[in-house]
């Protein structure tokens, strides 16, 4: 089972999601600040990081950004509002997906298994395709630029194979939610949107003139390259 370190300030919401997590055969470790997260971060080196966005000193946004400068560890933040601001940040840090506490269990525990699911490719597909400059290696999971490695979180590169994989098909954000997400029906697009923009970021020459991820208003996203 997946090792989980929660990082969360609120005593109740910290023993409740450990003791679920622990009661579904996770190793759990807790923090109660964004200092003491990053701290254990390196001691118990998880497989994710459950982040609540209102921490008190360090806030969530932050930790997210100081893991990001040298991890793809799968965050999943925690926010007591669904339409928060602070979850759009939280996005374009680097976060995974998004939480609305209070959360069941269950609940948590599918989004655990949906961040860190590997992606099944079709038999037959090369192991690595070409696409312009880019190299996506399905088998190995992997995706380089001009020959330099790309560091991709979880999101970012399942969004990329699933796009990749059938070139100049339209998506709409909710099929991307429901086949890369797995999410249901009513889910957040601003997971797509704020995942496009970083993957722009890493993929693009130019960013705001995407070549590879390509939108098409009022329909939603396809992979190209021009």
């Amino acid at each position: 089972m997946p090792r989980v370190l929660l990082i969360e300030d609120d005593p109740s919401v910290r023993e409740g999601v450990e003791l679920g997590l622990r009661r579904r055969g996770h190793e759990v470790r807790t923090a109660a600040t964004g200092e003491a997260g990053l701290t254990a971060l390196g001691e118990f080196q998880p497989d994710l990081l459950l982040l609540d966005l209102m921490l008190p000193g360090m806030n969530g946004v932050q930790v997210c950004r100081q893991v990001r400068e040298t991890s793809q560890l799968p965050i999943i933040m925690l926010t007591a509002r669904g339409d928060d601001f602070d979850v759009v940040v939280g996005l374009e840090a680097g976060a995974d997906d998004y939480i609305v506490k209070p959360a069941r269990t269950e609940v948590i525990e599918a989004r655990i298994r949906a961040v860190l699911r590997r992606i099944e490719e079709p038999a037959g597909r090369p192991a690595v395709e070409f696409h312009g400059d880019l190299a996506v290696d399905r088998a190995g999971l992997g995706v380089a630029k001009s020959g330099q490695r790309l560091a991709l979180a979880p999101s970012e590169l399942k969004l990329l194979l699933f796009l990749s994989a059938a070139p100049e098909q339209v998506f709409s954000r909710q099929q991307l939610l429901e086949h890369v997400w797995e999410h249901s029906y009513h889910a957040d697009a601003r997971l797509v949107d704020a995942c496009v923009r970083r993957l722009r970021n890493k993929i693009e020459d130019v960013p705001g003139s995407p070549r590879y991820i390509q939108t098409l208003r009022g329909f939603g996203y396809r992979f190209g390259p021009l």
